[in-house]
């Protein structure tokens, strides 16, 4: 829902208030958050209803029909997860929460069945060489190798045109006839394809400034050699809504040590702690840039995205990290990349009624 602010109130409104906000937004219910937009509670036109035949005045406090515990997601959680609980507890919307309850968006029923086509620019960055993948990729560049019968770049673009995206750029380097000749322009895709065509290494962050003059929305910034169940939209949503000058999409990543672990004090053990799982935030690979961040990326450089978001944070600028779960897959290793065709085969098993046992 993209008028989301629209439906929120504060604690000390009126049930007239509360009622105004749910007409005026045509939703069904109103989110009750103090002056950190923290979610307090919730309030819909049947709570409202129940109140007043209760005896309770529409000029009485919000307080008398709200509801305290309310059912929320995280802006971590998936469309896929976020679908699966509203049809479970038929819910028609639900706040969309971050780690610190904050109220950061609401998912409707409509969000599903409505594409509601975003202007915003999407670059994706597909110039590298693969060089890992060495063996794989003398005859083509990375992002065309196959996942599932589909070059990992088409399955990029179809994701985010399903959620609305169809402005993309595809920045191109190594290979990139191939790539230009598997796009085109687009229209094949439901996009409109364009091309940053580096005539040298610029990094993962340098061909943005190969884009045009005149691009005065947040830009999506997303690797080229990811397989990931990526929410787009409320990546961008939450960056908007923070006014941020750059967001970073992280996951948590574990990593085993294979020792038992001593903690001590000055020489003394205070405990042993056999092979601990430690868990870390990472990278995950897209981002969304706000207009001014662009601009410090300078001309025909090679410059790295982690350097961009070093001296964003350095200047005091509004950086922030959008944490995100569900698959998640970087190929840029051959384990990875045939660990993704299987995942992609067990899943046409499964669907088509052919798994195992």
């Amino acid at each position: 829902m993209n008028n989301w602010q629209g439906v929120l109130i504060g604690p000390m409104a009126t049930i007239r208030d509360a009622l105004t906000v749910i007409n005026t937004a045509r939703s069904q219910f109103a989110m009750v958050v103090d002056g950190s937009r923290r979610l307090l509670g919730t309030v819909s036109d049947g709570d409202i209803r129940r109140a007043l035949l209760a005896g309770a005045s529409i000029s009485e406090s919000i307080q008398t029909a709200v509801c305290v515990d309310p059912q929320v997601v995280q802006d971590t959680d998936s469309p896929d997860a976020v679908l699966a609980l509203m049809r479970r507890r038929g819910f028609r919307q639900i706040p969309i929460v971050n780690s610190e309850r904050c109220v950061v968006g609401l998912r409707t029923v409509d969000d599903f069945l409505l594409v509601i086509p975003r202007n915003n620019p999407v670059v994706i960055m597909a110039g590298g060489l693969g060089s890992r993948l060495r063996e794989l990729t003398r005859d083509k560049p990375k992002p065309m190798l196959p996942v599932g019968g589909k070059p990992v770049l088409e399955i990029i673009v179809n994701r985010l045109v399903s959620q609305g995206f169809s402005r993309i750029w595809l920045a191109v380097n190594y290979g990139r006839e191939i790539i230009e000749s598997h796009f085109r322009d687009g229209h094949d895709f439901g996009a409109e394809i364009h091309y940053l065509r580096e005539e040298k290494r610029l990094g993962t962050a340098g061909a943005l400034s190969l884009l045009p003059d005149g691009l005065n929305e947040p830009i999506i910034v997303s690797n080229a050699d990811l397989i990931a169940n990526m929410d787009y939209v409320t990546l961008l949503d939450t960056h908007v809504s923070q006014s941020a000058d750059a967001t970073m999409a992280v996951r948590e990543h574990e990593y085993p040590i294979p020792f038992g672990v001593v903690f001590e004090r000055e020489g003394q053990v205070l405990r042993i702690e056999e092979k601990p799982v430690h868990r870390v935030v990472v990278n995950a690979g897209v981002y969304v840039l706000s207009p001014s961040a662009i601009q410090r990326v300078p001309a025909n450089t090679y410059f790295d995205m982690p350097q961009l978001f070093r001296e964003l944070t350095a200047d005091g600028c509004r950086v922030f990290c959008h944490r995100t779960n569900g698959y998640w897959l970087d190929i840029g290793h051959r384990s990875e990349y045939e660990r993704a065709n299987a995942a992609f085969l067990d899943d046409w098993r499964e669907k088509n009624g052919l798994s195992d046992g």
